[in-house]
């Protein structure tokens, strides 16, 4: 299995942290996401990444210059041209990863005790073309799933909006997306969207045909989007 980080944002809500600098390098603890994330892919055996970069470019490529990898392989996805959110941004990328392998994404700013290596063994064993890491919904935005863990929709329950996959939405229960998954590469091949886009419409899209699973996660987990969540995660669980 290969990974890749979703490292391109522009983290305008981590301002004034990200004045100078990418969301990437801002730092926890001393040590930055990306850093962070690396290292929980290269413990479940992942040895060639993709990170894609767009703000403050330049200072990504410096830090992966220097970066010890010895083992494996990091390579660039660059979309300085025009940010491609996450489906176009994985688009992108496909060309970078290994014909007929897995693909481990993880957003940069994701703090978690996910155990990647159960993830990637469940996806394997469940034959899904995409798995998607939830946790128990804690309002806004959910997608959700029925009772065999099959992607049935999306939901903004603040707004009243949904984008329904099947008449099984009205059955499914809502989660919320911990912003790690695992995609297939049949998955990757049927991406026909262009320009930027929503790993999320993708997924939506592809479930009304093919098998699109839920990976339950209930242990810790924190969206480091701004510098509120930073230091209660520095203070609190490191």
């Amino acid at each position: 299995m290969e990974g890749m980080i979703f490292a391109a944002g522009l983290g305008t809500r981590l301002r004034p942290l990200t004045d100078e600098r990418p969301k990437a390098l801002v730092e926890l603890k001393g040590k930055p996401l990306l850093a962070y994330a690396i290292e929980n892919m290269r413990e479940a055996g992942i040895r060639r990444i993709v990170v894609n970069v767009h703000h403050f470019a330049g200072q990504i490529e410096d830090f992966l210059r220097h970066y010890p990898f010895p083992e494996g392989e990091i390579l660039i996805s660059d979309e300085r041209d025009g940010l491609l959110d996450t489906g176009g941004g994985l688009r992108k990328a496909s060309s970078l990863f290994t014909a007929g392998e897995d693909v481990l994404v993880h957003n940069v700013d994701i703090f978690s005790q996910i155990n990647l290596k159960d993830l990637m063994a469940c996806h394997r064993q469940s034959k899904a073309d995409a798995t998607l890491v939830v946790s128990p919904f804690s309002g806004g935005r959910g997608l959700r799933f029925n009772a065999e863990g099959l992607l049935k929709g999306w939901e903004n329950v603040s707004l009243c909006e949904r984008k329904i996959v099947d008449e099984d939405f009205w059955r499914a229960e809502i989660y919320s997306f911990c912003g790690v998954q695992v995609i297939g590469p049949e998955f990757l091949h049927r991406i026909e969207r262009e320009g930027a886009f929503s790993i999320i419409d993708e997924y939506l899209s592809q479930a009304r045909l093919h098998p699109v699973r839920m990976y339950l996660y209930e242990g810790l987990f924190r969206d480091l989007g701004t510098p509120r969540s930073l230091g209660e995660v520095e203070k609190n669980f490191l």
